[in-house]
């Protein structure tokens, strides 16, 4: 790959990759440096690359996540980042309080539950898509979500 097509590719979707960090550890900082981490391991074996870009630099992005978790004594996921979900606010307060409730819950179930729900719902990317990312199954991903969702709704409930 070159390094311009590379650029290229980065660009479209850094945003997305952002995103999807945030929605993992909960702070913009630490989601910078890993996306940053990432795109850099990327970068320099995008010559080996071939397929699927997004899916590619998403699965080095989610193993600097994990390779971040296990450097932690702690939990790395903080609930008190107000921009974890970078979800726009359609409904003055009560909108916000509903996006609060959902980022707080989010922050509560598994690393695994968490990382499938915030690819398939806040990144648009099929269960294939999300079984190369997290190099899992299909049938894997979809127990993860519908998993997932049965916490959050238990947790928002609460």
């Amino acid at each position: 790959m070159t390094r311009e097509r590379f650029i290229c590719e980065v660009r479209v979707c850094q945003g997305r990759l952002r995103r999807f960090l945030i929605s993992l550890c909960g702070d913009a900082a630490l989601a910078d440096d890993l996306a940053q981490e990432a795109l850099v391991r990327a970068y320099v074996t995008s010559d080996r690359f071939s397929g699927n870009f997004k899916a590619w630099v998403f699965r080095i992005a989610y193993n600097c996540f994990i390779d971040h978790l296990r450097r932690q004594p702690e939990p790395a996921v903080s609930i008190e980042a107000p921009q974890a979900l970078h979800v726009q606010d359609t409904g003055g307060a009560d909108g916000a309080f509903l996006h609060e409730e959902l980022r707080l819950a989010l922050a509560q179930i598994p690393e695994k539950e968490r990382t499938a729900i915030a690819l398939h719902y806040f990144e648009d990317l099929s269960v294939k898509e999300i079984a190369t990312i997290m190099q899992i199954p299909s049938g894997t991903v979809k127990y993860y979500l519908s998993v997932g969702r049965d916490h959050l709704r238990e947790r928002i409930r609460q």
